[in-house]
């Protein structure tokens, strides 16, 4: 049986797409392919092949603190001796 193709079209960020493209290079396979394997993969597991951990309510707080300098404090190699 012919599989069936669609043509779709995605947003990618060009630094991604040309780093990810360059890694699939090594393995000899497309852009493409790598979506495709990707879909079929999260069928297989019914979700992401992969996991993605949420950060906790104190892991977000310093994030938001680091990005907006505040509770920041810039220390040196020897403090933390």
């Amino acid at each position: 049986m012919l599989a069936t193709q669609n043509n779709t079209s995605l947003y990618l960020d060009l630094d991604l797409k040309e780093q990810a493209t360059n890694i699939f290079q090594k393995y000899g396979i497309s852009l493409n392919e790598a979506f495709n394997l990707f879909l079929k993969k999260s069928i297989d597991n019914k979700g992401l092949p992969f996991e993605i951990k949420t950060p906790n309510k104190e892991t977000l707080e310093a994030m938001r603190d680091v990005q907006s300098g505040d509770n920041y404090e810039t220390i040196d190699l020897e403090d933390l001796k």
